[in-house]
């Protein structure tokens, strides 16, 4: 068995996926954060390929994915949600789990509210739905919403740099020493790209409206009630434990899991990951 690097193109937009598994078997949709793309899943994929059917998309301006130019695509929540449904139904995805990292959960969220009934289990790591899950690493960010001036905006250019990026992957870790540069510099290299830091910009701003949706997240969460596992970088700088532990707040079926790690949990705890994957849904998808 082995994983396969390919291309669909949806709306002239060519979006590069990974795809692993038997199709026959319950299929798991992957959906990265901030800054990464489907190369955070290069080790979850091989641990989970022999008994799921994996799919992991890059959205537009991320990883393998086209960049395009900001007059051609509106680079906001709504419309990489609305892209990766298309690319769900292009694939004919018709059940799936969903994995939610960082900007994965607003665009799994949309997916999930829009067909409820594709959705048969939520495994979350770090992808937040609740005001109290956001630290104070967001305050500036938050002042760029409030105040959007070129000023405000500039301030956040450093988030979009090298020491930055290295420092989302290793901060909060145990062993920082044990991991793999290859990580942030994959990353880096699409942040450097011309025209990518308004790109990323751009979903800074837009990100004030996915709190807007909190409630409506909320609801699909307590009507609908999907088995939610909850596997959390307690020490992530950016969502705290709470956003992890109020999950609880609206799902019967919540198993909750806090890490002693950091934003990217796979990076330091790949193994422990795939075993609670792999004992959940097998518990919930026979």
């Amino acid at each position: 068995m082995f994983v396969q690097y390919k291309t669909v193109t949806i709306n002239n937009i060519n979006l590069f996926y990974r795809e692993a598994g038997n199709k026959q078997n319950p299929t798991i949709l992957l959906l990265h954060g901030f800054p990464s793309s489907s190369h955070m899943y290069r080790n979850l994929i091989t641990e989970l390929m022999d008994e799921y059917h994996i799919i992991a998309p890059d959205y537009p301006g991320f990883g393998n994915s086209d960049q395009p130019s900001m007059n051609a695509f509106d680079y906001s929540f709504d419309s990489i949600a609305m892209l990766i449904n298309e690319f769900v139904e292009t694939l004919k995805l018709e059940k799936y789990s969903i994995y939610v990292h960082d900007y994965g959960a607003p665009v799994g969220f949309r997916l999930a509210t829009q067909h409820p009934e594709r959705i048969q289990a939520v495994i979350t790591q770090n992808g937040n739905a609740y005001e109290e899950g956001l630290l104070p690493a967001w305050d500036p960010i938050r002042t760029y919403w409030e105040h959007p001036t070129e000023e405000n905006k500039n301030k956040l250019r450093s988030l979009l740099a090298e020491d930055f990026t290295k420092y989302q992957y290793t901060d909060g870790t145990r062993h920082p020493e044990r991991i793999s540069p290859d990580a942030w510099n994959m990353d880096q290299f699409v942040l450097d790209r011309p025209g990518n830091d308004d790109i990323q910009l751009a979903l800074y701003y837009d990100y004030r409206n996915n709190l807007q949706l909190y409630p409506s997240w909320h609801e699909f969460f307590r009507t609908y009630q999907p088995p939610t596992l909850v596997a959390w970088g307690k020490n992530d700088m950016f969502f705290g434990p709470k956003g992890a532990l109020a999950y609880q707040n609206d799902l019967n079926d919540c198993e909750v899991h806090l890490l002693n790690t950091g934003h990217f949990p796979l990076e330091e705890d790949l193994e422990v990951s795939a075993f609670l994957i792999k004992r959940f849904l097998k518990d919930r998808l026979t």
